[in-house]
């Protein structure tokens, strides 16, 4: 089975995450954001990765270290659950266009993290949300996972669009980065002989 779970609790936030990768894309993301939990929810339902996650912050400062803390448990949780890494497809990609709204999603699972992040929003916030909270939550888990991710929007005006077109961008070239390769039969996708 390849699945993790992880806990982290600091004075800031308390942050569990259940993950199974060769899953069904089932879901129950409660972290108290609701716009949030909605993106989690797409994230996994767009991947197949079944995701359970319980969060509890200083939501009366505002959103910011839940939204990065989750990030980062389900970063180390996804690199946790992928092991060595032996028998996957380690690179994935999408072009997710969603009404007014395409953006695009590039990865690699190669242990080495980056972020290029080129989605620029329409507006500060997407109801109580604040939208410079999407790219945090990327950054915490391309950081925490061992992720190289390129996210660029391509054209767009609706900021819910965007923000829920990434995450489901992300979610659909995960799905392809993680599955079992047939023709690898458990080898390790680099040359290196590591990821």
């Amino acid at each position: 089975m390849r699945s993790a779970t992880i806990t982290r609790k600091t004075a800031e936030t308390s942050v569990s995450v259940m993950l199974e990768l060769d899953g069904t894309g089932s879901y129950r993301n409660e972290t108290g954001v609701g716009f949030f939990d909605h993106m989690l929810d797409q994230l996994s339902r767009h991947s197949l990765i079944d995701l359970n996650v319980h969060a509890e912050g200083d939501r009366h400062i505002d959103d910011h270290h839940t939204v990065e803390d989750t990030g980062i448990a389900i970063g180390q949780a996804l690199a946790k659950a992928l092991g060595d890494k032996r028998g996957i497809r380690r690179y994935g990609h999408f072009a997710l266009a969603m009404d007014d709204t395409l953006v695009t999603a590039a990865l690699d699972l190669s242990g080495r993290p980056w972020l290029a992040w080129n989605l620029p929003f329409t507006a500060g916030q997407i109801g109580s949300f604040d939208t410079e909270l999407v790219r945090e939550f990327f950054q915490a888990l391309s950081t925490h996972g061992g992720i190289t991710l390129h996210v660029d929007l391509i054209r767009g005006v609706n900021s819910h669009h965007i923000a829920e077109a990434a995450f489901k961008a992300v979610a659909r070239a995960l799905r392809m980065a993680v599955e079992p390769d047939p023709r690898m039969a458990g080898a390790l996708p680099s040359t290196k002989g590591a990821l």
